[in-house]
């Protein structure tokens, strides 16, 4: 892992904050390229990286994820229906090693119908490269609501409360080895409970049966290079839990 870590703080490095008299919705950074970390040992790429794509992985009531993305898509259980582009139900690979779990999508993903695209998802691509983890290969992400709160606002109780099913059905069929909660909104969500991200970062957790690990959002280390170091230390725990260590 030396190589890789030496990398990640590269990385790190090299992303400065931008641009910090503007909102979040209009900031625009500039991430750096890397050289791609070396392949490592894993699971074959499998469908989910088109847009708004899901594969389907049947449960044993017929339930599959293309399944709860067609109703994503048709929901109109809460007000962001109204002024969505596009639903964004997420991507990735069935039965993953990791869930990615963010707040909800932005501008770029309001678009695309895509989890995680702007700078803020290309940021949290490095992220997991420094962990061999890919969301092509061995990730899936997704969010706490599907579709755009105006103005990046945070969602609503009312909001979460009509969304989180669809992602519960998410987490029982993807059955993912581990769950990493991006943000204070997603962590507060998943552990329901109120806290600064700080504090959510202390403990050990669960939901709905897989080990739940917290950390900082990108867009918020992009602000303040400050979190660097916390979120590699995040980092690091789950790729040993992942490592069995």
């Amino acid at each position: 892992m030396s190589d890789l870590r030496a990398a990640y703080w590269r990385l790190l490095r090299l992303t400065e904050d931008y641009f910090d008299g503007q909102t979040r919705g209009e900031r625009r950074y500039a991430v750096p390229e890397l050289p791609a970390p070396a392949p490592a040992p894993a699971r074959q790429p499998a469908a989910g990286a088109a847009r708004g794509a899901l594969p389907a992985r049947p449960a044993a009531n017929g339930e599959t994820l293309s399944r709860v993305a067609g109703e994503v898509a048709a929901c109109r259980l809460c007000r962001l229906c109204e002024g969505r582009t596009n639903a964004v139900p997420g991507e990735g690979v069935p039965n993953p090693a990791v869930m990615v779990i963010g707040e909800g999508p932005g501008a770029v993903e309001d678009r695309s119908g895509r989890p995680f695209v702007g700078p803020a998802g290309r940021y949290l691509d490095r992220w997991l490269a420094a962990i061999e983890l890919d969301r092509r290969r061995n990730c899936f992400i997704a969010n706490v609501v599907k579709c755009r709160p105006p103005g990046n606002r945070d969602p609503n109780p009312d909001e979460v409360a009509a969304c989180m099913p669809y992602l519960a059905r998410q987490i029982d069929l993807l059955r993912p080895r581990a769950l990493l909660a991006v943000g204070r909104v997603a962590a507060d969500r998943l552990l329901g409970v109120a806290r600064p991200l700080a504090a959510h970062r202390a403990g050990r957790y669960e939901h709905r049966g897989r080990p739940l690990f917290v950390t900082y959002h990108p867009s918020a280390v992009l602000r303040d290079p400050s979190l660097r170091a916390p979120v590699w230390e995040d980092l690091r725990k789950l790729r040993a839990f992942l490592d069995g260590a």
